[in-house]
């Protein structure tokens, strides 16, 4: 089944998540379903879903009986051990012949190639959160045949990145949505150990929260909680932008639900396609209404939705979730505990390097300005990281910024990072700035901090080394050799969401270097809604000071603590953990594992603050013995330590020693 617009092909995609809601909706008004296998892939939370081997077989079968496609998520990130599993799967796969699998870890790609699979085309998943022409060059590189267009791109983006790259593109136009970019939510993964970007977010998003700034409290009560997608009145201009695939989300809807809303996109796509000229948009329309689970919005279609993306219908009931329950209730952030301590050095003892690391660790800081730069290569840093998305009030740095540092540096290395997510125009300017550099030595930079593929796939001709940063979520070896070989990375950050058991792992068996976050207070949600509009259009209700940061920073606030949210110079959130991460306890394993860079996320802090903190940093590894009796004196200055993902997974001490 194919339908056509002038040319250009459409199909409605039809999601479903078990093999009985398969079979019904196969035979709906859509030319394509995609579901989930036993294991890999995103919505594991619900039990009794996702499609075993042999359903997957019959269901590629069925569909391609019927002329139409079956696309196979796998689309989580892999840890080692699910390694293993991918290659019994792909095998799998390669006879099964689906018409694509979607796929988020890069691991994926030199599974496929080692084994020379040619029946597993790739599309690039919304976690991949493509998002700039670069990045659908390097996925195209890569072997990817389709994008998952991120949430936050609007249609007129679509239309110029679809012109100039040729690639397809599909689009969500119905469904559940996330505030937070792709794979840049890792706050259920500090909480409860379960990783959104594995298929088991605990949905702390969809808390009742409240929020505070300049001392005010403001009324929203669920200021994450985004509205549900609907573009069913918008199908001329989702053609028009060469969408080629109109996705509804909904794996873990009921049949009768998605059977109304396949059917309904359906008809409204036959009736314009016959005849666009007397085409009705309203038409059908009231049926998806008044079926809704939350209210509806066309999110970043049209460009940024502001306050009107947030939902009120029935958020806090669990009316909207498909099992009827609320996944989670708000939860403090774990303190940091002696007993823990010590299963964590016992699991990274297990990840100890036969060759000796270098005598001492390096320090690293990433900074937010210039006088915190100072002080902390005035401490003994070995390497600053100016960061690209600089927290207000402070300014991006420039040229003249950058020029003065570099000539200040001494022996340490100065890195120009940049924006997690970057349009057109931050390529532009960075590619812009970076070319005018070579002129003059590249301003004395050392480096650069890459957080998206498109970056690295842009700027690797500068021939200066990059770093892959901790948002790019890297969670095996296989994907870390894969940014050193395709990307030419020179070390890396791994996912601040591995639990202990991962890490561990991931620490035996990586060939690139590691470096680690060690202490701060990192950004667990990067966010295109700007949630200070709360502040600027809505009335406060009472009077209430930050307990941790200043008046001037919004907090979103729980009866289990105070998140502190910062915006930086292009108007883009940043939720932090209200605790300081803190691995002081445990420098020492974590250096004879083959961690040779410990890095603190210092934007946040005042300058003496990060002062202190990176003196105290660079003693320790000068002596690693030390560093339990430097961590007795430690206060912290946010609401308490924390270890993060290390709280959770188990030691593998018993683990190896069987093997």
């Amino acid at each position: 089944m194919a339908r056509y617009f002038n040319g250009k092909e459409v199909e409605l995609l039809a999601p479903a998540g078990t093999f009985d809601i398969f079979k019904e909706v196969i035979d709906a008004n859509c030319d394509a379903v995609y579901f989930g296998g036993p294991s890999l892939n995103m919505r594991m939370m619900r039990k009794g879903y996702n499609l075993s081997y042999e359903e997957v077989k019959e269901a590629v079968q069925m569909a391609h009986d019927r002329g139409k496609r079956a696309y196979i998520t796998v689309n989580n990130l892999l840890n080692e051990e699910d390694l293993e599993e991918a290659k019994r799967y792909f095998a799998f796969l390669n006879e099964v012949g689906p018409d694509a699998i979607i796929a988020q870890d890069l691991a994926v790609f030199p599974l496929i190639q080692e084994m020379n699979y040619k029946n597993i085309p790739v599309h690039s998943s919304v976690m991949m959160n493509v998002h700039n022409l670069e990045m659908i060059e390097a996925v195209k590189a890569m072997g990817v045949t389709r994008v998952v267009a991120s949430r936050e791109m609007d249609l007129k983006t679509a239309e110029i990145l679809q012109a100039k790259s040729g690639m397809e593109f599909e689009y969500f136009v119905h469904g559940d949505m996330c505030t937070v970019h792709g794979a840049n939510c890792l706050y259920s993964s500090m909480l409860f150990g379960n990783s959104a970007n594995r298929g088991r977010c605990m949905k702390p998003c969809r808390w009742d929260y409240r929020v505070k700034k300049d001392g005010n409290v403001y009324p929203t009560e669920y200021p994450l909680a985004a509205k549900d997608m609907n573009m069913y009145e918008h199908i001329p201009e989702l053609i028009k932008s060469g969408i080629t695939s109109f996705k509804i989300e909904g794996r873990m809807r009921d049949t009768e639900f998605l059977l109304m809303v396949v059917n309904a996109y359906g008809e409204a796509i036959d009736r314009y396609l016959a005849d666009p000229l007397s085409y009705n948009r309203e038409e059908g329309s009231d049926t998806l209404y008044e079926n809704r689970k939350r209210d509806f919005t066309t999110a970043y279609a049209f460009g940024k939705p502001g306050l009107d993306f947030i939902n009120r219908r029935y958020e806090g009931t669990g009316k909207f979730y498909s099992t009827g329950k609320v996944f989670s209730t708000p939860t403090a952030e774990r303190e940091l505990k002696e007993e823990r301590v010590l299963q964590v050095k016992e699991s990274l003892q297990q990840a100890k390097r036969k060759e000796p690391a270098a005598s001492v660790p390096e320090i690293t800081v990433h900074v937010n300005n210039i006088e915190q730069a100072r002080a902390a290569l005035e401490e003994g840093a070995s390497t600053i990281y100016l960061t690209g998305d600089v927290f207000q009030p402070d300014h991006p740095f420039g040229r003249q910024d950058i020029e003065m540092l570099t000539s200040e540096k001494g022996k340490a290395n100065i890195i120009l990072g940049m924006p997690r997510m970057m349009n057109e125009l931050h390529m532009e300017q960075y590619h812009h700035f970076l070319t005018e550099g070579k002129k003059h030595h590249h301003y004395g930079l050392d480096g650069l901090l890459v957080s998206n593929i498109g970056a690295m796939h842009k700027f690797r001709p500068f021939d200066l080394p990059m770093i892959a940063d901790f948002n790019l979520n890297i969670y095996n070896h296989l994907s870390a050799s894969f940014y050193k070989n395709h990307f030419g990375i020179s070390r890396m950050l791994p996912s601040l969401e591995l639990p202990l058991q991962d890490l561990t792992k991931l620490l035996l068996h990586s060939e690139l270097p590691v470096e680690m976050i060690v202490h701060g207070s990192p950004i667990v949600m990067y966010l295109e809604h700007d949630l200070y509009a709360n502040a600027r259009e809505l009335e406060p209700i009472a009077k209430e000071d930050n307990q941790y940061v200043d008046n001037r920073h919004l907090v979103l606030l729980t009866d289990k603590g105070e998140n502190p949210v910062y915006r930086d110079a292009t108007g883009r959130n940043h939720l932090a953990l209200a605790k300081e991460l803190c691995f002081m306890p445990f420098l020492k394993e974590l250096h004879a594992a083959g961690v040779n860079h410990f890095r603190i996320e210092g934007k946040t802090y005042a300058t003496e603050e990060l002062r202190m903190i990176v003196r105290l940093y660079r003693q320790a590894a000068e002596n690693l013995e030390q560093c339990d009796k430097l961590f007795e004196d430690m206060k912290p200055l946010y609401a308490g330590y924390t270890l993060g993902a290390l709280q959770f997974g188990h030691a593998l001490q018993l683990e190896l020693t069987q093997v």
